[in-house]
């Protein structure tokens, strides 16, 4: 049995839109953001107290382009995949885990110290420094998506679920603006991905369902 923990729109979206867009079945359990704070009990199926948390069966994993790998790669054969044999395989790794190590990293310092610090403890600096970092990052996307429809090539892999998980970030804090416009361009064909669409939906749902009240969700297509 797959089971994701998932805060909206945290890193878990990752492994959620590409359950979804590989049809697997399995249990989403959404948590309060931060759940290390608002769900205590969550500590003991995650000691860090950060989503994700995926299991299968057993057995237990936190980090969510990692996840994104194994689903692709113990319930594959699937197209979202690039196997070793294929000359495009270390371009797919690369990008897989830049979308993380690289372009989520800096996002999550905006975040910090912009809004999750208490007021005397925010820093404007790192705030404006990180956001630069981000979109001198982007670049590296702007100049492959100039040139093929997917960021590791013809077809759209899990490679893109890392990066356009990024993507989404930036847009949710706001620097979705300062995006190239090609970027801008992939970006919104990543959103026209119907399994991406029902992730979007799900969350909401599953959230309302288990009576996980956040200010983080607005019902889709709600003012």
């Amino acid at each position: 049995m797959l089971t994701l923990y998932h805060c909206e729109s945290t890193r878990s979206f990752r492994p959620l839109w590409v359950l979804e867009e590989m049809a697997l079945p399995y249990e989403l359990k959404v948590l309060p953001f931060p759940p290390r704070a608002l769900d205590r009990s969550y500590l003991d199926i995650n000691p860090l107290g950060t989503a994700p948390a995926f299991f299968d069966d057993d057995m237990r994993m936190t980090e969510s382009v990692a996840i994104c790998q194994y689903l692709v790669t113990r319930y594959g054969p699937t197209a979202l995949d690039v196997s070793s044999a294929e000359p495009e395989y270390g371009d797919f790794l690369n990008w897989l885990h830049f979308g993380e190590a690289t372009l989520t990293f800096p996002q999550t310092l905006v975040l910090r110290y912009g809004r999750f610090e208490p007021e005397e403890r925010r820093l404007p600096q790192v705030v404006t420094d990180y956001t630069r970092w981000f979109l001198a990052r982007l670049r590296a996307v702007e100049n492959v998506i100039a040139c093929r429809p997917f960021i590791s090539g013809d077809r759209f892999t899990v490679a893109d679920v890392s990066v356009g998980y990024a993507l989404m970030l930036a847009e949710k804090i706001g620097i979705a603006p300062d995006f190239p416009e090609v970027v801008t361009e992939y970006w919104r064909r990543l959103q026209t991905r119907p399994a991406f669409q029902r992730a979007i939906e799900l969350e909401w749902a599953a959230g309302v369902e288990q009576g996980v009240e956040t200010t983080a969700f607005p019902r889709p297509g709600a003012s």
